[in-house]
This record gives structure tokens, C-alpha cells and sequence, in this order.
């Protein structure tokens, strides 16, 4: 193991004060082009905070003038839904008032057929009565069977 460490490259020596200073220029150079392009990159993060900002405001904006536009259409269908269930309930109160019209005049027709047809019965039951027993009258008498008394009906 002792060989391993005697193979072992030797650490380098410090190198003379000029070779420091010949490497110290190229650092600076680097440091001040970093810090140009520090200086870039927080102006252009600031232009983007501007825009951020003012995209938020627009933002903000559209959403008020939406939701103004969205309150006044909710008021308008309101208006409409509440119109519509007006004449509706109307429509509703009409039909209703029709079909009671239409059920009492049913009604009625019925009373009146039953009473045409009452009517009818008894002059159809009464009147065939008249009819067979009327004979022509001959005289102030009725001719044929003068022997049957006849029995007119009121």
C-alpha cells in the first residue's frame, strides 16, 4: 500500500501572484455580466408583475360587468317566469270556468231530454190513446161504435 501512495500524482502548488491576477479578469467579467443579466431579469420580472396587475384589474372588471349582465338577465326571466305562470294561472282559471259551463249546459241538456222524453212518453202513450179512439164525429157524435163511451185524456 505503500506503493499506491507514493503513485500518486503530487497536489499542485499555489501559483505565483500574477497568474492570480490573470484569472481574477475573466471573473470579474463574468460577475458583471451576471449581474447585467441579474438586472434584466428582474426588469423583466417586473413587466410581468405590471401585466399581471393589469391583467387582473381587466379581469376584475369583465367579471363585474358579467355578473351585472347575469343579474339584470335573472331579473328579466323572473319577470317572464312570473308573467307566464300570470297567464297560465289565467288559462287555468278560463278552462275551469269553460268546463263548468260545459257540465252545467250538459246538465241542463240532460234535464230537458229527460223531460222531452217524459214528454214524449206520455204523449206518445197518451196520445195513441187519443188517436185509436178518435173517429171522425158526425153530428156533434162520433161516428162508428156509438155504444162505446170514449174518454179523451188531459
Amino acid at each position: 500500500m505503500a506503493n499506491s501512495d507514493s503513485s500518486s500524482p503530487p497536489l499542485p502548488v499555489s501559483a505565483p501572484l500574477s497568474s492570480t491576477k490573470e484569472n481574477l479578469t475573466p471573473i470579474q467579467a463574468k460577475i458583471a455580466e451576471l449581474n447585467e443579466s441579474r438586472s434584466e431579469l428582474l426588469t423583466r420580472i417586473q413587466g410581468l408583475k405590471q401585466d399581471l396587475q393589469s391583467w387582473r384589474s381587466k379581469l376584475d372588471t369583465q367579471v363585474k360587468v358579467y355578473r351585472d349582465e347575469l343579474s339584470e338577465l335573472k331579473k328579466s326571466l323572473n319577470t317572464e317566469v312570473d308573467q307566464l305562470r300570470t297567464e297560465f294561472q289565467d288559462l287555468r282559471s278560463t278552462l275551469q270556468q269553460q268546463q263548468e259551463d260545459v257540465t252545467a249546459s250538459l246538465r241542463n241538456l240532460g234535464d230537458v231530454s229527460g223531460d222531452v222524453e217524459k214528454a214524449q212518453g206520455s204523449k206518445a202513450g197518451g196520445d195513441v190513446d187519443k188517436e185509436e179512439n178518435a173517429l171522425p164525429k158526425e153530428n156533434g157524435q162520433e161516428a162508428g161504435n156509438s155504444m162505446v163511451p170514449t174518454v179523451e185524456h188531459a
